[in-house]
């Protein structure tokens, strides 16, 4: 693999309580993980809701501040960034997100709104930026002259694809996807992962495509992280995944996903209760409580996450030998 383009050590994200003035135990949404993204590469973050996921993300861009850890980007140590270097940083990372309809501002030509990162990080003179919005609106799929629509004269896809458009604006180089076709119909879907996939392709952008739709991410994506309650259970290449998963809540995971062909219908493994308080996670391996294979040891120590098999992919179990 490419030397990683964005890089996250040990990263960790605790949130203050909610309880009356703000006494409720704190949540730990992320928890200890390490992810990178190379230079052309797609890799998929999978898991519940409340796994942790959005936030991954964020914290990979720089929109919340870390609790413990660090991220580099491009080599820079972002956490030690100035005012100025951010602001370099900025254009290179942008994010497309989950709702195409509260993304964009009603009041304002779409137009206008690609153009803003451009203006703000004085990148093209105006008449240079006019014709740079209707290069990117060509480029994902759009007429030029939609520049001067407003929002609400599109579709949910062509919104997204707007999205697209202004993140790709400033001349990013990475690029979170979240959640971004799960508020659209089936059939504009396969059309917006497309264009991610072309795109990647053409720009060779590095993306981090946080989704809860695993068949799109065993198709657009080089390596999956897959977490549960703010820690990362199994990682490795989408193909090792998908055909060999070896952590029980992998399994559990892609034995709900649907599948047209009978004989390729894996049996369906239900997880009992729901998932833990990440106010309140249990000790040891936080997915002990809901695992069929869980043991007393599982509650003693959090589980390393270790290579597994070939080494390419890496698993939090200490009973991955036993079970697989």
């Amino acid at each position: 693999m490419n030397a990683p383009l964005i890089e996250a050590v040990g990263l960790s994200k605790t949130f203050p309580g909610k309880g009356l003035f703000r006494k409720g135990k704190p949540v730990q949404a992320v928890k200890h993980i390490d992810a990178s993204v190379a230079r052309g590469e797609a890799v998929g973050v999978v898991g519940e809701s409340g796994s942790g996921k959005s936030t991954l993300g964020r914290l990979m861009l720089g929109l919340m501040p870390v609790t413990e850890g660090s991220v580099r980007f491009d080599g820079k140590l972002m956490n030690e960034a100035s005012r100025s270097e951010w602001r370099q940083l900025r254009k290179r990372m942008q994010i497309v997100f989950q709702d195409p309809y509260g993304s964009l501002d009603p009041r304002r030509r779409v137009g206008d709104q690609i153009a803003d990162g451009m203006k703000i990080h004085r990148l093209l003179p105006a008449e240079q930026r006019r014709q740079r919005v209707a290069e990117l609106l060509a480029k994902v799929g759009l007429d030029p002259s939609h520049a001067q629509r407003y929002p609400h004269e599109f579709s949910g896809g062509q919104r997204q694809r707007i999205g697209i458009a202004r993140a790709l604006s400033t001349g990013a180089e990475f690029l979170v996807a979240d959640e971004p076709v799960s508020a659209l119909d089936v059939s504009i879907q396969a059309q917006v992962i497309q264009l991610l996939s072309e795109l990647r392709r053409d720009l060779g952008l590095a993306m981090l495509f946080i989704s809860h739709d695993l068949p799109v991410v065993a198709n657009l994506c080089d390596r999956v992280i897959v977490m549960y309650l703010g820690r990362v259970m199994e990682e490795g290449p989408a193909k090792h995944i998908f055909a060999n998963p070896v952590h029980p809540y992998t399994r559990a995971l892609l034995s709900a996903t649907p599948m047209l062909d009978p004989e390729k219908r894996a049996k369906r493994i239900l997880l009992q209760g729901d998932p833990p308080s990440p106010s309140n996670p249990p000790s040891g391996c936080v997915f002990r409580t809901r695992c069929a294979h869980a043991r007393d040891a599982c509650a003693e120590a959090v589980p390393e996450l270790r290579p597994f098999g070939d080494g390419t992919a890496r698993v939090a179990c200490i009973r991955a030998e036993e079970i697989i």
